[in-house]
């Protein structure tokens, strides 16, 4: 994670001698075969629609894109990339979660209803919702470095902010600072799948994703972990204070020694196209393009819509969990903050498990649709398991059954990202993705305060039981999606194997002419 000086740059992305020859040879294999050998003159059925439109967008330098769309290679900072984003994700994650995991003490200490901090949880979602589409264009405007860029200036910002509400009556001080950490929310949740495709090549993509999706969820694991080991359950504020500045001046200078990173790291974009599909996206771009023709876009390919709502309902099912599950745990085993956030954590560590190996699993199998459904059914069993073993009085049941829920319900996560990129490519990785999120945020809002309600009035099993309900509703919908994968399908039209079709063309082509020639 050392930020490379030019000439080491310039060495990393030059492309192999081989490639330099083999484009150099196809020039004269045959008149139909075009100086870029992923391009043809002539137009024949093998050739990809996005590629036929523009014949020489392969072959030119674009202002938008790497400089030479011609050669794809991946670039070995894409690794530093990927983890410094997942690094400062995790920060901005264990922000989100470190009022909830504690919710009873900062009550105390602050002086209001549990209501209050649930809040504290809940404005990164309301935040999301109006701030979603102005990032997105802002994405695809200015690109990854400066999103990246503007997030984490935000996140260190908010992380400060927070320090001068190291008093009781300074609550609503905590408040803008959690407010700000919102907004830089918005500036990351929507970047994985864009990161994936920019820097990875087409057999990485997923994996890729999974580990920037990784570090969100080790954040929040986090944020369940060390919370109550550094804030004690004790009666005086004044020692409280003394714990709780501890804890916001660590995560203040994480979150400034992450910034830093970003701006040595970051860069825009690699210098060549990692993959067949990225280098076709950069051909078709154009400056022009409109914003909101695209969401419409999006809006008409059913498959995208159910997506959407069942992510929504599976990440939405996670959001509430997470906020109200010291307020379960507590209910049913009082003073056990620290195995709550124990519990907490072995959810987000599972589902970590399960983000990285779903990932692997599909670089490898192109699976996308069953392994979807499948880990939405696993993740509605889970869910019914833990619902009816969290009050038998055992601990330990509870740690078992919240880690097989949270493998299958925090592992679905990457695999929407991935599934929605597929479903509706070259449209914008970050719309699609923003759009997830969007729907995330939205029913994380309305089953966290169901949920809550339920939960103060009739018990913890009921409130349960209204989110399986709605993982039901999720499974079934995924059953119906189809899965055109329109990605993996630009993918299988390498140059190689169009330049190969085409000089098959061209030896059957010559047949006629031989015989023409003896009868002459």
């Amino acid at each position: 994670m050392v930020n490379e000086g030019p000439n080491e740059e310039e060495r990393d992305d030059t492309p192999a001698p081989e490639t330099e020859l083999q484009a150099d040879a196809s020039v004269s294999v045959h008149p139909s075969v075009s100086i870029n050998p992923s391009v043809s003159v002539h137009p024949s059925s093998s050739a990809h629609p996005s590629a036929l439109a523009q014949p020489s967008g392969l072959a030119r330098s674009s202002g938008s894109g790497p400089e030479n769309l011609s050669v794809i290679k991946v670039s070995r900072r894409r690794w530093a990339v990927v983890l410094v984003f997942s690094c400062y994700s995790m920060c901005n994650a264990f922000q989100w979660i470190q009022y909830s995991s504690i919710n009873n003490i900062f009550m105390h200490f602050y002086g209001v209803s549990a209501f209050a901090i649930d809040w504290l949880s809940m404005c990164y979602m309301l935040t999301y919702i109006p701030l979603l589409l102005p990032v997105a264009w802002l994405l695809e405007k200015f690109g990854l470095r400066t999103i990246a860029l503007t997030g984490s200036a935000l996140n260190c910002l908010g992380a400060w902010v927070k320090l001068g509400s190291l008093r009781p009556h300074l609550f609503p001080v905590t408040v803008v600072g959690q407010l700000i950490c919102s907004v830089a929310q918005v500036f990351i949740l929507g970047m994985p799948s864009r990161i994936a495709s920019v820097w990875f090549g087409a057999n990485e993509v997923s994996t890729a994703c999974s580990v920037a999706v990784f570090g969100n969820q080790l954040g929040i694991a986090i944020g369940f972990l060390v919370p109550p080991v550094l804030v004690p359950n004790v009666e005086d504020r004044d020692q409280l204070a003394y714990h709780i500045s501890i804890m916001f001046y660590i995560i203040g200078g994480v979150a400034t020694l992450l910034l830093i990173l970003v701006i040595i790291v970051f860069k825009e974009k690699p210098k060549y196209p990692p993959s067949r599909a990225q280098s076709l996206s950069y051909a078709l771009a154009s400056p022009d393009a409109s914003y909101l023709s695209s969401i419409s876009r999006l809006f008409k390919n059913l498959n995208f819509v159910l997506l959407v709502i069942t992510y929504g309902l599976n990440a939405g099912a996670f959001y509430a969990l997470s906020t109200l599950l010291n307020r379960m745990v507590i209910r049913h085993y009082p003073g056990e903050e620290v195995n709550a956030g124990r519990i907490g954590l072995t959810i987000v560590i599972a589902g970590m498990l399960g983000a990285v190996l779903s990932g692997i699993w599909l670089d490898r199998s192109k699976t996308y649709k069953e392994t979807t459904l499948v880990v939405y059914i696993m993740t509605l069993v889970g869910m019914l398991v833990y619902t009816f073993t969290l009050s038998l009085g055992h601990l330990w049941i509870v740690f078992i059954t919240a880690g097989t829920m949270g493998f299958f319900m925090t592992g679905y996560l990457p695999l929407g990202f991935e599934f929605a990129v597929e479903l509706t490519y070259p449209e914008s990785e970050g719309i699609s993705s923003g759009l997830l999120n969007i729907s995330a945020q939205v029913f994380g809002i309305i089953f966290t305060i169901s949920q809550g309600q339920i939960i103060d009035n009739y018990g913890t099993k009921p409130g349960n039981i209204f989110l399986c309900l709605f993982l039901a509703l999720g499974t079934a919908l995924t059953a119906f999606i189809k899965a055109d994968l329109r990605r993996q399908k630009a993918n299988k039209e390498t140059p190689e194997n169009k330049l190969q079709e085409e000089e098959e063309e061209s030896n059957t082509s010559k047949v006629p002419t031989a015989v023409s020639d003896d009868h002459l």
